[in-house]
């Protein structure tokens, strides 16, 4: 066993503290329907967290429960080094499902195993890495009937095991594969693929409500909603700057019940109490406050860009899933309606900005309202790059979500504003320097900010406020510059946002640069201790997922209007990428690209035909459609020519556009 040191609670250990000699009931399934609470129990795992010790699991000589090295909570399980030690559980599944089963792992030495097996048959295994610090291993995609016998196992190896704090949640409703000629993309999205499923909770299940490193215990139990971790492993709720990052790699996994509880239970918040500022985290129950980040309704903590976020992420779930509740919800609508006029007049009041309207922060902290999302800056900001750049991108969005619920005045009233806001960024706010000398902020005492931000700097490219030009270019480079040198942030969460930034401005070498750079630093320490590895952040894989997909295949799913368009961002090196079983809706794809001049689009499954707009940068005269010559189509879309056409694929049809 390793030696002792101290312990920590984490939510599973939290539960079972709470609810003595309970097991967890856990339901779910691979359907895309969302989960329901009433739903009974499929398969109950007792004891997740080893805080009744050994009640429900049966250990063999050289293995027990001891106190030493928990990673939760005051209790886990070891195994001594060596062959043939096991601790395994059993259980009986009471109705259909397909299941990911989760754990803590730590090991003195490799060759450890961690097996599921159905019916006496592995269906699930990994053999374990010597890493004496404590990472989440999952096996994925367990699929039970009615009446099969689970049994998951822990194995010895040639060190010792400490494992704690199982969870299982139901596999994601889509499995999207993918295949390229570069293998790293494919051992990144299916580690990506796999971890952010890890991180889905099953709706119904009772678990603690307010647990973080200051209240270990928690408050008390609440029923979990659709939902998803975003945010600290050893914080029981969701927050909406990280919900707002993850979402479009949720949509890859067809996790939309969990994008819409998530969402709606944001808009919930934004109460004119709260001065339409949506809190900054919820519970797992998607109905209470997370305690540590909310006092009272005049001391919450609340960031300007994640009122707008949600705004911009809403009609990108509506995308993703064609769920007109988007459109037709009255909290949602509502929400979307305050946040882009009461709370931007509620909360412009100190820099003048003639005719426009700018959000502001008060410069006081996150507690009275921040300006930024930078939480590792003393400036005392009242208007930020980051929030503008939200604010442009939430007008957008609701010019569309308007489009959407069919009020075509209602969305001429925003693309105006956006154009408007945009215009005086570029004229006036931002000043007239580039690179470090663009402006980034504005102080309460008026004082504008230049230099590096971080958030608040690299938000207004990757939020596509900055006109394109020299002037953009020249401020991509100085991004680049200081993320790469002593501007980097320690904080692996927030270089996720770097591969976002890049591709939006169609720099894909870039963008896949830093993909790569989140990827390699997953089994690093986090900066945080009690968080575990980087690539146990929840933000890391989801947002590989989104990047691989909407980044480097360049896909914008509308599902709404049936329509897919496909840009190819494949760096230098990367001669083709292909993703299967892509789900849009109520269709399932399969997208190719091979370079930059040649794209292939499979209409699956589901009974709707769709536009595809193929896409290809640069004016052609024609663009072949399964070989016969079309009259190409031209756009410019923010600086960059693009050629396209748009043939209808019915389901079961393959069509390939190509130029040149």
């Amino acid at each position: 066993m390793r030696p002792a040191r101290p312990a920590r609670l984490s939510l599973l250990s939290a539960l079972a503290l709470l609810v003595p000699l309970a097991p967890l009931t856990l339901s779910g399934s691979a359907s895309a329907k969302p989960h329901k609470a009433a739903v009974p129990a499929l398969l109950t795992v007792a004891n997740p967290g080893f805080e009744q010790g050994a009640t429900g699991w049966q250990f063999t000589a050289g293995t027990g429960v001891a106190p030493n090295n928990p990673h939760g909570g005051t209790k886990l399980i070891y195994l001594d080094a060596g062959a043939g030690k096991k601790v395994t559980q059993t259980v009986t599944a009471t109705g259909p499902g397909t299941y990911d089963v989760s754990a803590w792992i730590a090991t003195g030495g490799a060759n450890g195993k961690y097996v599921a097996r159905v019916n006496g048959t592995v269906a699930a295994s990994l053999t374990l890495p010597s890493a004496a610090n404590y990472r989440r291993h999952t096996l994925s995609r367990i699929a039970l009937k009615t009446g099969d016998k689970l049994e998951i196992a822990f194995e010895s190896g040639d060190g010792w095991i400490n494992s704690d704090d199982l969870m299982v949640s139901p596999s994601s409703p889509a499995d999207p594969k993918v295949s390229s000629s570069d293998p790293k993309i494919v051992e990144m999205f299916n580690w990506s693929k796999r971890k952010a499923n890890s991180w889905v909770h099953l709706p119904g299940t009772q678990g603690p409500l307010n647990v973080d490193e200051r209240n270990t215990s928690g408050t008390g139990t609440g029923t979990y909603a659709a939902s998803y971790w975003a945010g600290y492993a050893n914080r029981s709720g969701y927050y909406s700057r990280d919900m707002a990052h993850q979402l479009s790699g949720a949509g890859v996994l067809g996790l939309n019940a969990e994008n819409k509880a998530m969402l709606r239970s944001y808009a919930a918040s934004a109460t004119a109490e709260h001065k339409y500022y949506p809190v900054w985290a919820l519970n797992f129950d998607a109905k209470t406050y997370l305690s540590i980040d909310y006092k009272s309704p005049t001391d919450f903590v609340r960031e300007v860009p994640a009122t707008f976020e949600l705004v911009e992420k809403a009609a990108e779930a509506y995308r993703w899933s064609g769920d007109r509740a988007y459109v037709d919800d009255p909290a949602l609508w509502d929400f979307y309606r305050h946040a882009t006029n009461e709370f931007v007049d509620l909360h412009d009041s100190i820099k003048d900005n003639g005719s426009v309207k700018v959000a502001e922060g008060t410069g006081r902290g996150i507690f009275q309202g921040a300006a930024s999302y930078n939480e590792q800056s003393d400036e005392p900001l009242a208007e930020a790059g980051d929030a503008i750049g939200s604010q442009y991108q939430a007008y957008l969005a609701m010019a569309s979500l308007a489009r959407g619920k069919g009020d075509s005045a209602l969305a001429a009233t925003y693309e105006t504003k956006a154009k408007d806001l945009k215009a005086y960024f570029n004229s006036t706010w931002s000043g007239t320097g580039s690179g470090a000398s663009m402006v980034r902020g504005y102080t309460t005492d008026g004082r504008a900010l230049t230099g590096w931000g971080k958030e608040n700097s690299w938000f207004m490219p990757m939020k596509q406020l900055l006109d394109p030009g020299t002037r953009r270019e020249a401020y991509l480079d100085y991004i680049d510059q200081q993320a790469s040198g002593s501007g980097k942030p320690s904080n692996i969460e927030a270089i996720t946002y770097l591969p976002d930034t890049f591709f939006k401005n169609n720099r894909s070498g870039t963008a896949w640069k830093w993909m790569k750079y989140v990827y390699d630093q997953k089994d690093i320490q986090h900066v945080n201790a009690k968080q575990g590895t980087n690539g146990d952040y929840p933000e890391v894989s989801f947002t590989l997922l989104g990047q691989t997909v909407e980044g480097l295949m360049g896909i914008t799913p509308d599902a709404p209007a049936r329509t897919l368009t496909t840009q190819s961002r494949l760096p230098a090196g990367m001669d083709w990428l292909k993703i299967d079983d892509l789900q849009v809706g109520g269709n399932t794809f399969s997208v190719r690209h091979d370079g930059a001049t040649k794209s292939t689009l499979t209409n699956t499954s589901g009974a709707a035909a769709y536009t595809w707009e193929a896409r290809f940068p640069g004016t052609h005269t024609t663009i072949k459609v399964d070989g016969q010559a079309r009259a190409a189509k031209t756009k410019t879309v923010d600086g960059a020519t693009y050629s396209y056409v748009t043939p209808s694929v019915a389901p079961g049809q393959t069509v390939t556009a190509e130029v040149g």
